[in-house]
């Protein structure tokens, strides 16, 4: 009888001596470079396809395909809209050739420019990049308008601090595109263009 108390102050020793050995690393870990948190930041504008909309296309021997020396610069400032059928648009959702143009019910949204030019993300905090992920807000400020379809700005939402923080210490590093964005267009001016 005097043996099993025995053991099982042994064994409850063991356990715990070996649940102290796996304490959770926090805090302890490898620390973030800034070389680490832009990689990541790539990662993550690559996988989220950010480019689709964002780089201006060009087009090529099998169709079209992103534009190097503007990527990720928004829609070209100078670049003219075609004609729009407005009857179409109660049943449709259209996009122009190079994807950074959107034509909806809302009227014309236009891609942003998120390289760190001024007239991009340049002189952006972190904070007002998480306020406009988060938020929806333009420019991440409060009492702009939203961000229009069809920025997927909901479902980005859902991401992380740190991948919304990596993200943009990548949009930071990349080279400065200077292009400024075409304002929105309402639905009322449509039949106008």
């Amino acid at each position: 009888m005097k043996k099993t108390p025995l053991l099982v102050l042994t064994a409850l020793s063991i356990i715990l001596l070996s649940c102290g050995e796996q304490k959770p690393a926090s805090g302890t870990g490898v620390p973030i470079t800034q070389d680490s948190l832009v990689k990541r930041g790539q990662y993550l504008v690559t996988v989220l396809g950010c480019s689709d909309c964002h780089t201006p296309k060009k087009m090529g021997p099998q169709g079209p395909f992103p534009d190097p020396e503007l990527e990720l610069s928004g829609h070209p400032a100078a670049m003219p809209l075609g004609k729009i059928d407005t009857a179409v648009l109660k049943d449709w959702v259209l996009f122009n050739m190079t994807n950074t143009a959107t034509v909806g019910p809302w009227g014309i949204s236009f891609s942003a420019n998120l390289t760190p030019d001024e007239s991009g993300i340049g002189s952006w905090t972190e904070a007002q990049f998480i306020k406009a992920i988060r938020e929806g807000k333009s420019k991440g400020l409060d009492g702009t308008r939203p961000i229009l379809p069809p920025m997927p700005w909901p479902s980005y939402a859902k991401a992380t601090d740190e991948d919304l923080k990596a993200v943009f210490a990548y949009l930071k590093s990349i080279k400065p595109v200077k292009n400024v964005v075409p304002q929105p267009v309402p639905p009322t001016q449509l039949s106008q263009l």
